[in-house]
């Protein structure tokens, strides 16, 4: 059993891997041993964050804009150069867009949806190739998209696209998994509730009302590194080798708060 979360050896690939709660989950694989690279769209922002995760572990910056498929192209084929499997892929790179309902542009369906919904979904079919390399009937090569409990409740907070694109994802994520299984290759979903990153900063920054959003949270805080970095070992682990097609909310208990 002592091994049963030893996944030290492997190699991941974190996008958004350079802040929040991707940066989080990169930092989270190198202190378990995996060789991660992350990638993001700042290509300063990028190296400083592989060479300061490089002081423990193996990391490696491979900047990519995958808001584009000549982007997501670049970044396969950089990592084709480096590696000749891939473990695992953490789809995390995403945005939002607020606006009133009045004002909410078009173009913010476009974005939201794109980096969201469709670049997973390009990035995961062509690294194909390495995550078949992978992927064996014991330890399976790993897919995990970043959702949202936003993709589960209707927010109050005024991004009508965001929400919709991680219901989306949620989805795709059920699809993918019958897929990928025959390859042996499994595609869960983490839909996190409040964690630190650019998107809730304009909360968290501010005490009264990082307070407000603690209240909200049954458990009573805002999500840690640890809290998500264990669930992503969990399911890149032998433990977690059984499962695929699933979305766990990771929110404190958000989605099953009794209201008055």
């Amino acid at each position: 059993m002592k091994n049963l979360f030893d996944i030290e050896g492997k190699v991941a690939l974190v996008t958004g891997g350079s802040r929040g709660i991707g940066l989080m989950i990169a930092e989270g694989l190198i202190d378990a041993g995996v060789k991660v690279y992350v990638s993001s769209r700042k290509k300063d922002v990028c190296d400083e964050v592989a060479a300061r995760l490089s002081e423990k572990g193996n990391c490696v910056s491979i900047p990519a804009d995958i808001s584009t498929l000549e982007g997501i192209t670049g970044l396969v084929e950089e990592i084709k150069t480096k590696e000749s499997k891939l473990d695992i892929l953490v789809n995390n790179a995403g945005v939002t867009w607020g606006a009133t309902f009045e004002d909410f542009p078009d173009k913010a369906w476009d974005r939201v949806l794109n980096l969201n919904v469709r670049a997973p979904f390009n990035l995961t079919q062509q690294l194909l190739p390495l995550l078949k390399e992978s992927g064996s009937n014991e330890d399976p090569a790993r897919v995990i998209n970043i959702g949202s409990i936003a993709g589960f409740q209707a927010e109050s907070i005024q991004a009508f696209s965001y929400g919709p694109s991680k219901a989306a994802i949620h989805q795709l994520t059920k699809m993918l998994a019958g897929e990928l299984a025959r390859h042996k290759i499994t595609v869960n979903c983490i839909a996190p509730g409040p964690f630190p990153s650019q998107m809730t900063a304009f909360a968290l920054n501010n005490e009264s009302s990082r307070k407000m959003m603690e209240n909200q949270v049954p458990l009573g805080r805002i999500g840690e590194r640890d809290d998500v970095a264990g669930l992503v070992i969990y399911l890149t682990s032998r433990a977690g080798a059984y499962m695929t097609g699933n979305v766990i909310p990771l929110d404190g208990g958000m989605l099953v708060k009794a209201y008055p």
